[in-house]
């Protein structure tokens, strides 16, 4: 995992105070949740048990990414002036000669947003640093080509052909 995250400071924010609703009202209403179930007995086939007890996992996994990723979070934007791939643009590229342009930075900065939904209907494509393409991009300039192999086995060249700075 990348050392840092760069997020803006509405988007810092907006995900601690998610942070908060979990930390303060999700496990209270969870916990809440699970000894009523428990009350009905029998844990073994209590199926309000069993799906209470699989979402306070996730309520829990959600609380330790919110706190690593805002205990590591570098607050401001990220600049495109200098030609340089780094988190928090859209790299404009040649994707095996197809032209195309994704967000790299984490899909996080986008919940609760206007966004959120051009991301989940595939209008706005967004990679990680870390992902396979994040990884061979980053540090990049303008004009510069490079090949790799993706997971899948398949043959990527990516040509960066433009930066800009996304509009939040």
């Amino acid at each position: 995992m990348t050392d840092s995250m760069l997020l803006t400071q509405a988007a810092y924010d907006r995900l601690k105070d998610e942070l908060e609703q979990l930390i303060t009202v999700g496990r209270v209403e969870i916990a809440k949740r699970i000894q009523d179930a428990r009350e009905e007995g029998d844990l073994k086939e209590n199926g309000g048990y069993h799906a209470a007890k699989e979402e306070q996992g996730k309520i829990e996994a959600r609380i330790n990414r919110l706190e690593e990723m805002l205990a590591t979070a570098t607050i401001g934007a990220a600049d495109a002036s200098d030609g340089i791939v780094k988190q928090g643009l859209m790299v404009h590229c040649k994707l095996n000669g197809r032209d195309t342009e994704f967000f790299l930075g984490s899909h996080e900065i986008f919940e609760g947003t206007k966004h959120e939904e051009a991301i989940e209907d595939g209008d706005l494509d967004v990679y990680s640093p870390d992902s396979p393409i994040g990884k061979q991009v980053m540090g990049k300039k303008v004009g510069e080509s490079v090949s790799y192999t993706a997971p899948n086995g398949k043959a990527i060249t990516v040509e960066i052909t433009g930066l800009r700075e996304f509009e939040f």
